[in-house]
């Protein structure tokens, strides 16, 4: 009798840790479809905010004007820094770049000076530039305005298209998810299947037959969420020493969200999927118990 209590038990411990495990592994990939999402929106914010143009201005301009002119600059919303570059710097940095310094064969300097910008995010978009080309050129000093404006489209054309990608993924993932949850609690909850049934006959409520499978799934569901949450950081562990600086993209706030996301979705999914179990029992007649 104690043998066979014995080896219910380690049945019984074996079907938990499955479930728990089967669970945890779903999680784990809806968790680095949410990485990977968050991961594109800071990589999007970072090239976009990178992309700067140049204000080309006129020949002659005083360097107090040009530093009052910097100094409106900044002050303006859409502009996240400015960087002042003089004739002779852009000359040199040509000459970097040629290996020969333009003076030498043209007997004077053809650059002009120029103020490099980077813009926020948000406003790095062909609409807003377009503002902010107008805005920038009533300024007297200004010759050119000179950016990418190809560029700027095609960051933001793959930008939304990988978004795009990652919302499907995640929701084709998440139905999947629920799927598999699903099939994992049922095989669970199948064999107490004439407990249910019995239960019913003494007069116990659905919400009293449901309650304590309910809580016993959420408890799964709040250990394989943690197992997917150690998971996900081994994982970007290793991406950290496969890729320096890789970590700099997500901040510890925007960690914290994917970690709680993962929690949370462990427990509604879990708790989701028992109902639903749980109920096709509760509906189903004791003929058909046998046949299943």
């Amino acid at each position: 009798m104690a043998e066979n209590k014995k080896v219910s038990s380690v049945s019984f411990f074996h079907s938990r840790l499955t479930s728990i495990v089967s669970i945890a592994l779903v999680l784990f990939l809806l968790g680095l479809i949410f990485l990977m999402g968050l991961l594109g929106n800071k990589l999007s914010v970072y090239v976009k905010e990178n992309i700067s143009f140049s204000i080309v201005l006129k020949d002659n301009q005083k360097e107090a004007d040009i530093k009052t002119m910097q100094k409106s600059l900044n002050a303006l919303p859409f502009i996240k820094s400015t960087e002042y570059i003089s004739k002779e710097q852009a000359a040199k940095e040509l000459e970097e770049e040629l290996g020969e310094n333009p003076e030498t064969f043209l007997g004077f300097n053809p650059l002009q000076a120029s103020i490099e910008v980077k813009l926020y995010s948000d406003y790095a978009n062909p609409d807003s530039l377009q503002l902010i080309e107008k805005k920038i050129k009533n300024y007297t000093s200004v010759s050119d305005l000179l950016y990418r404006k190809d560029m700027m489209q095609m960051v933001n054309d793959n930008m939304r298209r990988v978004s795009l990608i990652l919302l499907t993924l995640a929701v084709v993932l998440m139905a999947i998810s629920f799927v598999l949850i699903s099939n994992t609690i049922r095989l669970l909850i199948y064999s107490k299947r004439f407990l249910i049934h019995t239960m019913k006959l003494v007069g116990a409520t659905p919400a009293f037959i449901r309650r304590p499978f309910v809580r016993y799934n959420v408890v799964s569901g709040i250990f394989a969420s943690i197992l997917a949450i150690l998971l996900l950081t081994g994982a970007l562990y290793y991406l950290q020493n496969e890729l320096s600086g890789f970590i700099q993209l997500l901040d510890l706030n925007a960690l914290l969200v994917v970690y709680a996301g993962v929690l949370i979705m462990g427990i509604l999914l879990s708790v989701a999927a028992t109902v639903l179990a749980v109920n096709k029992y509760l509906r189903m007649g004791v003929d058909k118990l046998y046949y299943i």
